[in-house]
């Protein structure tokens, strides 16, 4: 690969870009929020082949060739009502290499080259006529005591990552994780979504067994907030030090006891409209916000996702299939409730991701830049790019600086693109530095300072890890 990619070409900034480079790329790596699966590292059993590693559990891949007329079930995705249905994992990496070429000047394209190259030492690009080729080097390696799970996690220089997981979780891996001898950092984030989204499947379901988990009365306000401070007790006790919240909007509302009493009644009758639906969520993300106040965990909202744009794809194959959609999201009324009620607190810490770029300098960044409790997450989902990181910088830092930031992030499915996607952002953000420098605006011994923290210290600091 080449190795200035992605920095500044004039001599000056190139030079500066690659000092910074140098002086973090040896950095370990924290990442705080993704959805790697726990029980790799409980189990450390061997991924099961190519086509499982890189294909079928990562969205970004999927949605690309499906965009061209490519099945899910052509990919290995099972579909929700066959039970007997097989994947080939040759005939999804056929599929996959036949298509590699849609990839071109993606992110997605140099994420998987870096892996390729990095993890497995394949030098040569990816094509159809050496499909076969590929998928038997990594096979080979995938055999390999070096390649497992743990192994690979240690040899990728992680020094925690944080899984996100279902308020109803048992945690059962992480608890086997941290029973065990490796000394690896893999924690939970208390994600509440089905507990606290009246619209989730299974909700009334989902709030019996909550009851049950904690020995709590959730048919009462009172006794359903207490099952979550419970649950979230547990989940810090295992090592959590986050919450993870994905709303459709980022509505929060500060409603009076009586109100809230009230509207939790005609939520747990199920006969509620839309707006009751978004008006409770909005509630619970203040809620959240105060028991935060209280027991210390970094909450984070991901909000602004269209789920399950397509019906037909979520009644064949269920959710995260390549079909979330960005949306326009409203920030500065949105979030008020909330931030009367927390934030000007010292005692909490709200990270605010957004799939709207709009807003970064419109509204997010004046936020962060004033209220003590609010930071900026990183670039997410559609937008963790070369370019979306470049973007992202230069639409907050002259409004919320550096420091209102949480460094990286590479919330991905997809193990062996975590090395890569945090090599992006340090690269990203060295170009950016060094174009400060170059111009004035920063000092050269500043911008080693910023450096680290992008790449470490913010993220290391901010989620308590």
């Amino acid at each position: 690969m080449f190795k200035d990619r992605l920095f500044p070409q004039n001599k000056v900034a190139l030079g500066l870009s690659q000092d910074l480079y140098k002086s973090i790329t040896e950095l370990p790596i924290i990442s705080p929020h993704g959805h790697c699966e726990p029980s790799w590292f409980s189990e450390n059993k061997r991924f099961p082949d190519p086509a499982q590693l890189f294909v079928v559990p990562d969205h970004y891949i999927f949605r690309m060739l499906v965009s061209q007329g490519v099945s899910l079930r052509e990919l290995g995705i099972n579909p929700i009502d066959d039970s007997d249905f097989e994947k080939d994992p040759r005939r999804i990496w056929k599929k996959f290499c036949e298509n590699y070429y849609l990839f071109r000047g993606t992110p997605t394209a140099m994420w998987l080259d870096y892996s390729f190259e990095k993890v497995f030492e394949i030098f040569e690009p990816l094509t159809p006529e050496n499909s076969e080729f590929y998928f038997d080097q990594i096979e080979e390696k995938l055999t390999l005591p070096n390649f497992l799970p743990r192994a690979l996690f240690d040899s990728f220089k992680i020094e925690a990552l944080a899984t996100t997981d279902a308020a109803l979780s048992d945690l059962k891996h992480h608890t086997n994780i941290k029973n065990s001898s490796w000394n690896g950092k893999v924690i939970p984030t208390y994600r509440p979504d089905s507990v606290v989204d009246p619209e989730f499947s299974g909700f009334r379901k989902n709030l019996i067994r909550l009851g049950e988990l904690t020995g709590e009365d959730t048919s009462s306000w009172e006794g359903y907030l207490t099952a979550h401070r419970l649950r979230r007790k547990f989940f810090k006790e295992v090592g959590a030090t986050a919450t993870d919240h994905g709303h459709p909007s980022a509505r929060t509302e500060n409603l009076s006891l009586a109100e809230a009493e009230t509207l939790f009644k005609i939520i747990l009758k199920g006969k509620f409209t839309r707006e009751e639906a978004d008006k409770f969520r909005g509630q619970m993300l203040t809620e959240m916000a105060k028991m935060s106040c209280e027991d210390g965990l970094v909450m984070q909202i991901h909000p602004g996702a269209r789920r399950n744009h397509s019906n037909e794809i979520f009644n064949l194959f269920g959710l995260v299939k390549g079909f979330d959609i960005p949306g326009a999201t409203d920030y500065v009324s949105a979030l008020k409730p909330l931030l009367d009620v927390v934030g000007l607190s010292t005692e909490v810490t709200i990270i605010i991701f957004t799939l709207d770029e709009t807003s970064y300098s419109r509204e997010l960044a004046p936020m962060a830049g004033v209220y003590p409790a609010l930071k900026l997450g990183p670039p997410w989902w559609f937008f963790d790019s070369f370019e979306g990181i470049k973007r992202f910088r230069e639409s907050t830092t002259e409004t919320c600086g550096f420091y209102n930031t949480v460094g990286f992030n590479d919330d991905t499915r997809a193990f062996c693109s975590i090395p890569a996607r945090h090599d992006v952002s340090r690269r990203a953000d060295c170009a950016y530095l060094a174009e400060l420098v170059s111009t004035g605006r920063l000092r050269e011994n500043e911008a080693h300072e910023v450096a680290y923290d992008l790449a470490y210290g913010l993220a290391k600091s901010t989620y308590k890890l």
